[in-house]
């Protein structure tokens, strides 16, 4: 059974199962999906735990002997098995599948990861835990969806703010629930419950963004230039290496040469996709813009990336400025508008068939 985060409250008052796999990308949320479920494992009678975490050369024996292992006072055992890389490897997957056709209400198996990828998804391990139990993958909300997000946390503090403010907490703490969360309980013992002004909460939030080169990178390629140049800023003030914020753009513009290259040999845009492993959100918006892009625009994009390599590098080049975060934004403004160009001329098409 596959649930949804939302959904595991609502689960939880209904039933207790023997088998429960928490994962997701971003920590606060399976922690505190796997917290509700241990608060449910006490009410329900399961007094004894045992936390198994796997690291390198682990035991996966222990895991089936902490299930063998009766309590000397009958009580029933909650088993906390966390996998920090996300991979059992083929001992672990072997010993998990075992544990599957061994099911038992009073060994209660809790098993924690990180995010994974479509792959391990389909893995063999992982669809028998699946099937045999239930999980809740976690994924952090959009941007456009975290205002909502940190509206639904301020109402169970008996708080409300408007979208204004809304947005400029989630501009502050984009990509970092955890700092969120923690910024949202600050409003709550600042604050008295009601509706917060945008001074109120303007005067309590830090900047606590956490930004990553691959965020940047979907930011550009969906257009958002003022969402990059905060984001570049923040890169900057983290002291990312010009290098990487460099390759992550180039690599953008090269993977979409390649697409519009096979597209140009008779290849379906899927096909070209999956062959150049674009997936995800990333497929979405190579999707947008593709259809419209320009091998001309792209060539010009092409040339400003390698430019830009020589500057990250120490080397002067014309017409470019010679301090590497400043060619970065031109080139991150490059391609943003290339995209922005490409998407709009993209709507029209469609609109003119409409």
């Amino acid at each position: 059974m596959l649930l949804k985060g939302d959904q595991l409250a609502a689960h939880l008052e209904r039933e207790l199962r023997p088998l429960y796999v928490v994962y997701g990308d971003d920590p606060l949320l399976v922690i505190e999906a796997a917290d509700a479920i241990r608060a449910k494992s006490r009410q329900q009678g399961y007094s004894e735990r045992e936390v198994l975490t796997v690291l390198p050369h682990f035991d996966w024996g222990s895991l089936l002997a902490a299930g063998g292992n009766l309590s000397l006072f009958g009580d029933k055992k909650l088993i906390d098995l966390r996998i920090p890389t996300g991979k059992p490897g083929k001992e672990g997957g072997a010993a998990l599948q075992q544990w599957c056709q061994n099911l038992s209400m009073d060994n209660l198996l809790l098993i924690t990861l990180p995010e994974l990828d479509w792959r391990d998804e389909k893995a063999v391990w992982f669809t028998a835990l699946l099937n045999a139990g239930v999980t809740i993958k976690l994924m952090a909300p959009p941007l456009a969806e975290l205002p909502g997000w940190i509206a639904g946390r301020l109402r169970r503090q008996q708080q409300s703010a408007d979208l204004d403010s809304l947005k400029f907490i989630a501009e502050r703490v984009e990509g970092n629930l955890l700092a969120a969360h923690q910024e949202i309980q600050k409003l709550a013992l600042l604050h008295p419950a009601g509706e917060l002004s945008f001074e109120q909460i303007e005067g309590a939030v830090l900047n606590v963004a956490r930004y990553d080169v691959f965020k940047l990178s979907e930011a550009v390629l969906a257009g958002q230039h003022e969402r990059v140049q905060r984001m570049l800023d923040g890169l900057q003030a983290e002291g990312e290496a010009e290098v990487l914020v460099h390759y992550t753009l180039a690599e953008d513009i090269r993977a979409l040469k390649r697409v519009k290259d096979a597209m140009g040999q008779g290849k379906p845009l899927p096909m070209a996709l999956r062959e150049q492993r674009i997936w995800g959100n990333k497929e979405r918006l190579f999707e947008r813009v593709l259809p419209r892009l320009s091998d001309s625009a792209l060539a010009k994009l092409l040339q400003a990336a390698h430019q830009v390599d020589g500057i990250v590098k120490g080397l002067k080049q014309p017409d470019w400025p010679a301090n590497p975060w400043q060619a970065l934004a031109r080139l991150a403004t490059m391609l943003c508008a290339s995209c922005v160009a490409a998407s709009n001329k993209s709507g029209a098409g469609q609109a003119r068939q409409g």
